[in-house]
């Protein structure tokens, strides 16, 4: 499993998935106002390139930023560790617990299970 991304670096990383390979200036013009310090927002990029999440491309004289991790494969990972550490790794529980909390009805689960005959086939 990746390391876990804070906050302000799913910000981030939400606006690298969007758009592509940015430079730390473009990143900032994609950030709402008020706009972060230019030095603020390097050094959390630095974080999430130290994580795996990014890697960096040398342009000219200054780096340019692109995904490594998909969005895909962070959400598979996050909610891996959800299961595992609140469900005893049970897709099974979590699921039952959705149903008792009515977050998913009996139209829901049918086309769960027709999703689950599909990919067997």
């Amino acid at each position: 499993m990746n390391p876990k991304l804070t906050t302000k670096e799913e910000v981030l990383m939400r606006i690298f998935w969007a758009h592509g390979p940015l430079f730390i200036r473009d990143l900032i013009n994609y950030l709402p106002e008020p706009k972060p310090h230019y030095n603020s927002v390097a050094t959390l990029v630095k974080f999430i390139v130290e994580k795996g999440f990014l890697e960096r491309e040398p342009m000219a004289n200054s780096f340019r930023y692109k995904v490594r991790i998909s969005e895909q494969q962070y959400r598979e990972g996050s909610v891996s560790e959800v299961v595992s550490k609140y469900y005893g790794n049970s897709y099974f529980s979590l699921v039952s617990q959705f149903v008792r909390e009515d977050k998913l009805n009996i139209d829901d689960l049918k086309e769960l299970i027709a999703q689950i005959e599909n990919n067997g086939k």
